[in-house]
């Protein structure tokens, strides 16, 4: 999702394959062997294999909501935090929220490591309403698709969380029309047919 959050702000078109990981698609294999989503084939035959790399690729062409310019801190600060996320917090999500894959886990500790960041977060957006200033950056974006998984795990116990920022930044993030411009369901890919167009234009839809 968030490679879409900035590839649809940023204003790159792009080829649009959903692809369902237990049926690989061979052309998903031959542009990237290690067949993870998601992939980005650039026109000049790179190839970039992790979200992130997708977002800051995005964003270097055109950045029109200076995602990469918040207005506290600096990139370098928001790529730390999100490193923090995408190893520390999605290790202990990972666990609450598919238990059955790790079965010797020890989910009241994974539940605890991951409140502990979220409390983290809340902290700091008391101080401004969005993780590095007044204004969305692409820590907001590269992180809040992953609370929005833990969220969900159990969405009675979260909203009951004496959270009132986090939830409150998770909410307006998800009621945005960025959001709902990404969350279009499409049918599975097939090798031989073409992709859809990414972003919409609005001037596309009739």
């Amino acid at each position: 999702m968030r490679a879409r959050l900035a590839l649809a702000v940023s204003g790159q078109v792009c080829e649009l394959r959903e692809v369902v990981l237990r049926n690989k698609p061979q052309g998903l294999l031959q542009s990237s062997p290690k067949a993870t989503v998601p992939v980005l084939v650039l026109s000049d035959g790179r190839v970039l294999e992790q979200s992130l790399d997708i977002m800051r690729w995005a964003l270097a062409q055109h950045d029109p909501a200076r995602w990469l310019e918040p207005s506290e801190g600096t990139e370098a600060d928001m790529l730390a935090l999100i490193a923090d996320c995408d190893g520390h917090f999605k290790q202990a999500l990972d666990r609450c929220k598919y238990p059955s894959r790790y079965p010797d886990a020890d989910a009241p500790a994974a539940r605890k490591q991951a409140v502990e960041w979220l409390q983290s977060l809340d902290l700091r957006l008391a101080q401004h309403p969005f993780l590095f200033g007044d204004h969305v950056a692409l820590a907001d974006m590269a992180i809040a698709p992953f609370v929005r998984q833990f969220a969900g795990i159990d969405s009675t116990w979260w909203d009951a969380q004496p959270w009132p920022h986090l939830q409150a930044w998770l909410a307006q993030w998800q009621a945005s029309s960025l959001f709902e411009s990404v969350m279009h369901k499409l049918p599975a890919w097939v090798d031989g047919t073409e992709g859809v167009s990414f972003p919409v234009r609005e001037d596309a839809t009739g």
